[in-house]
Parts: C-alpha cells; sequence; structure tokens
C-alpha cells in the first residue's frame, strides 16, 4: 500500500526536485504543508522536517470524479517528503490500492494505474 524511496538529498531538495517533476509530468501542486512549521505554530515541537505535496492531474481527477463522485475524498494524491534517522525519504499511497477502498470499477483501476505510473516516476527523478 505504501511507495518509499530513500535519498541522499536534504529535504528542502528533494521537495523541489520532486515539485519539478511534478510540473513535467503534468500534474499541479495544489499546496505544500510543512508539517513541522504547523505543528510548530499550534504549540507542539516536533523535530523531523516533512513536506506534503498535494498533487493533481485535473483530467485523471475528472475522469475520476465523472465515474465516482464519493472518491473525491481521497483526492488529490499526496506524496510525502520526509527525514527520519539521518534520512530523506519519499512516499506515496499507492493509488491503486486506494481505488480499491471506493470501487471495483476496471475503468477506474485504469485512471489509478495510470497515475500510480506517473507518481512513481516524479518520484524516482526527484531521488
Amino acid at each position: 500500500m505504501r511507495y518509499v524511496k530513500t535519498t541522499t538529498k536534504s529535504v528542502e531538495q528533494a521537495t523541489a526536485d520532486l515539485e519539478a517533476a511534478v510540473v513535467r509530468h503534468q500534474f499541479g501542486v495544489l499546496h505544500v504543508h510543512n508539517l513541522k512549521e504547523t505543528m510548530k505554530k499550534k504549540g507542539v515541537e516536533f523535530d523531523n522536517e516533512c513536506r506534503i505535496l498535494e498533487v493533481c492531474n485535473p483530467h485523471q481527477a475528472k475522469k475520476v470524479l465523472n465515474e465516482d463522485m464519493t472518491i473525491n475524498m481521497a483526492l488529490p494524491c499526496r506524496i510525502s517528503v520526509w527525514g527520519e534517522h539521518g534520512k530523506t525519504h519519499i512516499g506515496m499511497l499507492l493509488p491503486t490500492d486506494l481505488l480499491k477502498l471506493f470501487s471495483d470499477s476496471s475503468a477506474l483501476a485504469d485512471v489509478a494505474k495510470e497515475v500510480e505510473n506517473a507518481t512513481k516516476q516524479m518520484i524516482e527523478e526527484a531521488l
């Protein structure tokens, strides 16, 4: 259900490289959550750096939502970049596995596979 890769890059550099890969694959970055910063604003000290990117390809999202509007609860896709134990990781929940929680539609499975392949490539390019 998880796809995680490790890089020698810093969280900041891996995030920047991931954002560039997202654009190259014709997806958009809707928002980047800085988990450490957000927690600090709420009065919670958290040591690990973590960026959570919300990414979307609107054409793929439209296909999915036209078939089953309830899947909006799983959108947009999230790709995380975080530091832990001196290493930087980039990972996501697999769209194909997430889809299975909502639907057994073969049409949606095809879209999920396309999105999964693209997001895996983005992660590989950011390593």
